[in-house]
Formats: structure tokens, sequence, C-alpha cells
């Protein structure tokens, strides 16, 4: 989902059924791996489930001198955010919940690719979603530093700042040309050794890069980032949401140029889209596809903590190593960071691109990373319940316990009581506590949504304006995690 807040200062954007508050997810899946999502759905709230580690790239043979670079085609004009869409409204049927793994990326310059261990979160039938790890990654001292809005499309469009409504009409080698220069490969090295790899990409000139936040789950803090050029720099992990799977790295360079964040509100289903990154390590790897789907609710979790994405889907192709690359449209623009994959399989040795790729929105990740460059953390919206996880009737119900809608929050102020079912937000239907947690974490606290309410034999709409997770703070072990945007745990989220 998108948010509609405003960005601050940074980038270059009762009984016997267990109840606990939504918390801060832990990030799921690893570095290198796309996160796999179920095509099947299911009545449980999913689980986390460690993968088996990625196999190991085989060291490529000798490296062929490189093609010389193709002439710089024209720039490509930025695209003036369009009039601003209700994010649901793009899908009256709530899609299934994935998990991803992210895809780990090898090295073309001769080094020897390591194998990337990646957490999936199986959900319901044999397709799994094998995608992008999330992990919170450390905030470094430099997250304090202020910094300018991370650019934005200017160019009038509506379709998200495609020039061309069909993907033969997409000018590949223009986009090529002109975006790979700001995508990076993002190596955690390991007792010498390159441990995993994704991608990422320029946000802002004076070196910051936006990624996944399991591409650094496991830095420590710091990684090697490799431009197209194949120079190498150390970067520090400014800071990492697991709740988003985002994550922003810092180098010590300046003049580069940012790829330019388009307003993902506006992207619609089939318009042709290119994904760049590392796949298995290939740097400057190109894709092409269109826009599969959008709002599809997406969890990516590896271990303790998960990430719940309002996801686009792609059918351009996604492997290890892209996670954290840009998912870019006609216009040259990012509508999305490729996350997440979907595979058959439910091994993680053995995921690899079927055409179901996932991407999280550029809005969502504009906003993440101008909280991280400005303040180190980031926020995310709830509204204060506590979700009932053995309920299977139709909607989601809060756990009818007294503890259930915090008091004084969002909810509480709303006139949402323990035991309300909620069926619908903005309009949307709601099945599983997933999608309402995914569909309440697109947004930013201080927007308003719209949720339809059964109170026993009535049905009314509430209005709850959207609470910051740190606002919130539940009994359940003196969590001051915000109800509304996390599921922490399978058996009962809270929102």
């Amino acid at each position: 989902m998108n948010d509609s807040q405003t960005p601050g200062d940074g980038v270059p954007s009762q009984d016997s059924q267990p109840t606990s508050p939504f918390a801060s997810p832990s990030p799921a899946g690893s570095q290198d791996s796309t996160p796999v999502a179920q095509t099947e759905r299911s009545t449980e709230l999913p689980t986390a489930d460690p993968t088996a580690p990625l196999p190991t790239a085989p060291e490529p043979a000798a490296a062929t001198a490189p093609a010389a670079a193709p002439a710089p085609a024209p720039s490509i004009p930025p695209v003036p955010p369009a009039a601003q869409s209700t994010p649901y409204a793009a899908s009256a049927e709530p899609a299934a919940v994935a998990t991803a793994t992210e895809p780990p990326v090898g090295k073309v310059r001769g080094r020897t690719i390591a194998a990337i261990a990646v957490g999936a979160l199986v959900i319901g039938g044999a397709a799994g979603f094998g995608g992008a790890a999330l992990h919170d990654a450390t905030s470094s001292e430099n997250g304090g530093t202020a910094a300018a809005t991370l650019p934005a499309s200017t160019t009038n469009t509506t379709s998200g700042g495609s020039g061309t409504s069909t993907a033969d009409g997409i000018d590949v080698v223009s986009i090529a040309a002109a975006v790979t220069p700001s995508v990076v490969s993002i190596e955690v090295i390991q007792n010498g050794q390159v441990a995993s790899t994704g991608s990422g990409f320029v946000i802002r000139e004076d070196g910051y890069l936006e990624t996944n936040a399991h591409v650094v789950a496991d830095s420590g803090g710091t990684v090697t980032v490799v431009m197209s050029d194949g120079t190498e720099l150390d970067g520090t992990v400014v800071g990492s949401s697991s709740e988003y799977d985002l994550a922003v790295v810092h180098i010590d360079k300046t003049g580069l140029t940012p790829l330019v964040l388009a307003d993902s509100d506006q992207v619609q289903v089939g318009e042709p889209v290119v994904a760049v990154g590392s796949p298995l390590g290939l740097e400057s790897t190109v894709t092409t596809g269109i826009v599969s789907a959008l709002h599809r609710p997406v969890t990516t979790s590896e271990s303790a903590s998960t990430a719940f994405v309002d996801a686009i889907q792609t059918d351009a192709a996604i492997n290890p190593g892209n996670s954290g690359g840009p998912l870019i449209n006609a216009a040259g623009e990012v509508i999305g960071i490729n996350s997440a994959i979907a595979t058959l399989s439910t091994t993680s040795s053995s995921s690899g691109s079927i055409g179901l790729g996932f991407s999280i929105t550029s809005n969502q990740a504009r906003r993440t990373a101008e909280e991280l460059i400005s303040t180190g953390v980031a926020t995310y919206p709830v509204i204060g319940v506590m979700l009932d996880g053995t309920y299977t009737g139709e909607g989601v119900q809060v756990a009818n316990t007294a503890d259930g809608v915090v008091s004084g929050s969002p909810a509480d102020q709303a006139g949402i009581k323990p035991g309300d079912v909620i069926t619908a937000i903005d309009g949307r239907p709601v099945t599983q506590s997933d999608e309402l947690v995914v569909a309440i974490r697109a947004k930013a606290p201080g927007d308003e949504v719209t949720l339809t309410i059964q109170s026993g034999d009535s049905t009314k709409d509430v209005v709850v304006t959207l609470a910051a997770n740190d606002a919130v703070v539940f009994s359940d072990n003196g969590s001051s995690s915000g109800s509304g945007g996390s599921l922490p745990e399978p058996s009962s989220p809270s929102n």
C-alpha cells in the first residue's frame, strides 16, 4: 500500500484463545533470498519457517571482457505524480498472502559465490513464497542527519509514469542505459568471504542507497557496495525496518545520479516494467515484464520477525540476488523495490523465477527511507487492537478480552469494542488478519482509514486515525508495539 503521509526531510520518499499485540514483525528470509509466496489461502496466520540456505552459485569461468557501454540514452523525463487514488480500489478481492525469500547473488568478477541462507514463510498450499528476508538491521549514529527529500516524479501521466501501455512499446535499451549506472550490488562479507549478495540503488546524490532489510541483516552495520563500473566501496547501514523489509545504506561518495521514485498509487495493471539487479551475482542484469496485479498482501519472515507488504506483482524475472533492486516503469522511474518471489518448491534450494515476483511500492520506500535518514528508525501505523487468531468466521475479529482494544488507542476512540468483527478497510473486504495488517501498514501514522465493523447484529463504518506504533502500548509483556501494522504472533496478531 502507499502512504498518503507527506514525506519528511530525508531521502532525495476469551477465554482460552491466544491473543497478543502486533509487535514489530521479525525480519524474514536472508539477505540474498527472495521471499516465496503461497497461492493457496490459509485460514490460520502464517508461521515462520526457516529454510535451507540457497545453493552456492558456481564460480564463473573466465570472465569475458565487458562490452563497451551503450551510448548514453537521452535522459528520461520525470513523470509528474497524477491524482492520488485509493490504494485498495484496484482490487475488490483480497489476494493470498505470500511469504518470500530473497535469492542470493553471485559475483562475476571472479570471486567465489557464497550460498545465501533464506527464511521462508509457507502458507497453506504446496506453493510457497520464497522471498526477501526481513531483518532488524542496526541503526548507525548517522541516522540523525537531516536530508533532502527524495526526487519525485514530475511528468504528467495517468499510468504511473509509463510512456506506453504495452510491453512492446517500452524502450528497454534507453531505460537500461539510464538506470543501470545507479543500481548497485550489496555484499555482506564474513570471514573474508562474500556471505550474501543483494541489490540496491541510489536515492540521493550524496551517497544514500536503498535496499531490502534482509539484504543487510547479518552485516553488523557495514557492507561492501559494488558500483556498476565495478568500483567497491565500504557502506554503512544507516537504518533498517524489518516491518517493511527496507534499509538505507550510505557510502562516502557524492555526485551520484539518484533514481526518481514514481507515485506508485498511479501504477496500473498491465503496464510494462523493467527489473534491474544482481541475480545470482550477475550485476546489472535487466529483465522485462508487466505489472501483473496490485495490492498483493505478502509476508516475509525469518525466525521471529515478519514483514507485511502491500506488494506490486510482476512477471519480470526476479531471482536470488535481485532483492533490493528497482522495478522501473516505462518512464525510467522506480515504482517498486523487488523483494520476493513465489515458487512451486517448498525449499529455498530450488527457488527461482516462475513469473511471480513481488515488489514493495515506491511510495512506501520513500517514506521509510526518509525516516531512516532523518532519525535512524522507521515507524509504522497501528490502530490499537489485538486480533483473535482462532476466529474462523467472515472478517477479522478483535479479541474478545479486556485488553482486546487498547485504552485511548485510535480504535478505542473510534468506538471499536472487544469482539467486534472488521470486515473491510476503505471498502475493500478483509478475510484474514494478514490482509488487515498489510492494508494498515501501507498507510502512514496520521492517515485516516474507514473500517467496516460488525458489532452484534449491526454493521457500521467508522473512521480511524492511525497512530505510530511507538504511541500505543499493549499490556501484554509490557509491549510498546502498536497494533494495526504488524502481526507479532502467528496465533494472534494485533493491529
